[in-house]
């Protein structure tokens, strides 16, 4: 794993063993459990960003409570980005611990993903205010925990009320990006505020953003009197300015902030499409007020009226304001457009001066755009079809990434750029799969797919491939298969081929079940739909294991909805999902005059293992698993790496993923009958517990049912509740 191993270390990997290796050491030394606590935390506090951003909850379930709030907050301390499918899982461990209450010192993403039921009255606000300066994005795959944090929030907000205040606005923060059109124009004209933390806006959204800005009741006032300082602090907002209000501005405002915005995004601080967006807009704006003057000549079209382009014009801000694109097509020579591509696409070009430039090009390069010239049309690749780009040589994988970097290259593009890359004796590495992304994947031949190493693959990481086709995910399975089917146990195995199981056969999806793999509600989301539906009650509940619960925050989504309606009422019951589509209520009201321990009311919660009546809350555990030590549940870190992790004498290790030629890796590990993996599924080892004696036997729980865990546990009032529990069928494996 270390810097022979000739291969990228993959950071969960990294942060498995590193938490393995903490939380087997105090018991290792026989410290005492005061010094595991007192050790543990500062361990867990020191785990560096890098590490965090490989989180994995298999190996964090380990934890003892103290632990995993310390780990949970470090994430919040140095802000570490999770993903989607981290968050979730994540969630539900720390409700299981009964952390959720202290979300004030949680990251803003993970209160998204919260079992809002659980949020109490007397903190909504609170729990609100800390929620909202998470990324809504997030709950992409949660549609319905995207509509109830909504509900929950207006809820928190009082009685009813027909507009938004400015402190209302202040607890709502990026929440309002989710909001309705009619919401945000009747908003106090402090909404802006919350607006400018949006990725996008929707085309009524715009609308409701346009009709605050010209009823002049914002900061900026009457469009006449905006002024450039309150245009520059819109942001992004402002490439959402329609021409009739631009029309409206002084002239010397509109082109210095003209002005102002093109040079934020040639210094990188606008993205394109923004810059793009707004210039489309403005520039409309001026043609309207010159097509309204008086025109001194018949012929609309004469050649170059404002003078030849030059490089010195090509860094005026202002170009594309005093040259539209029919004078850029008059004015634009050869040469200069040779000698000043990049200045020239540096600007913000409406899509109609884009084609300007590439029929440009096609004329000063007749037999296609040379390569040192390829890097520079990014922002034009989408306009370029596959007869054209077949006659582009590309030999260097630098410009691959240039061209395909950018968000602006489709389908046709994608495959075209590779196989040109590929008919010139280029390779797919993993550093190139890393550096155009996993998106592009999606748009590559199967035959392109099909060209990709295994080890390459291997080393490329884990790529986001949740937006692709159903075809392309089958055959990027495929691939995985060939890269990591070799792995010997089923938890790196599933570690490994999560983000490709959106094109795993149902077979595939039945054995991870029966592995106990507990898949998160995100990987869940991007299975084959079709697949889904061969899945019967107990495989879904036994795949989600402890996450099963999430199904209720994504039953809305169209692959789990279309599983759902296959299902009857009596089925829905064993998942705990209601059977109608009633939407969230508001916060429960106290009765007993004691709201700081009301939670909010809501659907029945979802629930896990058997999932019937008497099984807990999704996203809760029960109050007696809350004082099972760490030492009963899993006593050994150590023991955990040895169960999963250990290489056999057929593995290659080369390359930081352990691997055997044979192709029975589907099986169950190979070092189980070494640490007394029995029948039962238990592994057994001597440790040492603090204040069970020397010598006691301890268990871990690998595939056994929580009964005969029970039964192993030394007799204390926490193992006697457990055994109470589980056997009034509470739970079962």
């Amino acid at each position: 794993m270390g810097p022979r191993a000739g291969g990228q270390v993959n950071p969960g990997l990294a942060l498995l063993v590193w938490l393995t290796a903490h939380c087997s050491c105090p018991q290792a030394q026989g410290s005492s459990q005061g010094g595991l606590e007192a050790s543990g935390d500062d361990l867990w506090g020191s785990a560096n960003t890098s590490l965090l951003h490989g989180f994995w909850c298999q190996p964090a379930s380990q934890l003892s409570r103290d632990q995993l709030s310390t780990l949970i907050q470090g994430m919040a301390t140095q802000q570490v980005p999770l993903r989607a499918w981290q968050l979730s899982c994540l969630a539900n461990l720390a409700t299981w611990h009964g952390l959720q209450d202290d979300f004030e010192l949680h990251p803003p993403n993970l209160l998204l993903f919260y079992n809002l039921t659980q949020v109490r009255e007397a903190t909504c606000r609170t729990f609100i205010r800390r929620a909202a300066q998470g990324d809504t994005e997030m709950l992409a795959n949660l549609p319905d925990q995207r509509f109830a944090l909504q509900h929950m929030a207006l809820a928190c907000l009082g009685a009813p009320r027909r507009r938004l205040s400015a402190l209302d606005l202040l607890l709502l923060g990026a929440l309002v990006c989710d909001m309705h059109a009619s919401r945000i124009e009747t908003a106090d004209p402090h909404v802006l505020e919350n607006l400018q933390r949006c990725h996008r806006l929707t085309a009524p959204q715009q609308a409701a953003l346009n009709s605050l800005l010209a009823g002049g009741k914002t900061v900026l006032g009457p469009p006449g009197s905006w002024n450039l300082e309150g245009l520059q602090a819109l942001g992004a907002l402002a490439s959402y300015i329609r021409s009739s209000l631009w029309v409206q501005v002084q002239e010397a405002v509109g082109l210095a902030f003209f002005s102002s915005t093109v040079a934020t995004s040639r210094a990188g601080r606008l993205s394109r499409g923004d810059a793009r967006r707004f210039a489309t807009g403005f520039l409309k704006a001026k043609a309207m007020s010159a097509s309204s003057r008086p025109k001194r000549g018949t012929d609309a079209r004469r050649p170059c009226v404002r003078g030849d382009i030059t490089a010195a014009t090509l860094l005026d801000d202002l170009f594309l304001v005093r040259y539209d694109c029919v004078q850029l097509e008059s004015c634009l020579g050869s040469r200069v457009l040779q000698a000043n591509l990049d200045p020239l696409l540096q600007h913000p070009l409406p899509a109609e001066c884009q084609r300007v430039v590439k029929a440009k090009l096609a004329r000063v390069y007749p037999h296609g755009v040379p390569e040192e010239q390829l890097r520079l049309i990014t922002s034009l690749v989408y306009l370029y079809s596959r007869s054209e780009i077949s006659q582009w040589n590309i030999t260097s994988r630098d410009t691959v990434v240039a061209l395909l970097a950018s968000d602006v290259a489709l389908e046709n593009q994608t495959a075209a750029v590779l196989q040109k890359y590929l008919d010139h004796n280029g390779t797919i590495t993993s550093a190139l799969l890393t550096a155009i992304g996993g998106s592009r994947l999606c748009w590559m031949s199967a035959r392109q797919i099909q060209a990709i190493r295994p080890v390459e693959f291997r080393r490329a990481g884990a790529l986001d491939i949740s937006s692709c086709p159903q075809s392309r995910k089958d055959a990027l399975y495929t691939k995985a298969r060939e890269a990591f089917g070799s792995t010997r146990n089923t938890a790196s195995y599933y570690r490994f081929m999560r983000p490709y199981l959106g094109g795993a056969p149902v077979e595939e999806l039945r054995h991870l079940a029966q592995a106990n793999v507990s898949m998160d509600i995100d990987t869940f989301t991007n299975l084959n739909p079709q697949v889904l539906q061969s899945l019967s009650v107990g495989n879904v509940t036994t795949l989600l294991g402890q996450n099963v619960g999430d199904l209720q925050k994504a039953r809305s989504h169209p692959t789990i909805s279309s599983w759902l309606r296959s299902l009857n009422t009596s089925a829905l019951g064993e998942l705990g999902l209601d059977t109608d589509a009633a939407s969230p209520t508001g916060p429960a009201r106290s009765t007993t005059g004691t709201p700081d321990t009301t939670p909010w009311a809501s659907h029945p919660a979802p629930t896990t293992g058997q999932l019937g009546n008497n099984g807990p809350t999704s996203g809760s555990v029960p109050a007696h698993l809350r004082y099972w030590p760490l030492t009963a549940a899993l006593p050994s870190g150590l023991l955990w790496l040895l169960y999963w992790g250990i290489p056999g004498p057929s593995q290659d290790c080369s390359r930081g993923t352990c691997t055997k030629a044979s192709k029975d890796s589907a099986g169950p590990a190979p070092h189980a009958e070494k640490l007394g993996l029995g029948p039962a599924g238990l592994v057994s080892t001597h440790t040492q517990l603090p204040g069970h004696g020397a010598g006691m036997t301890t268990w871990a729980h690998a595939v056994a049912s929580p009964i005969q865990v029970a039964e192993m546990l030394p007799q204390s009032p926490a193992s006697s509740r457990m055994k109470n529990w589980y056997g009034g069928g509470g739970l079962t494996d």
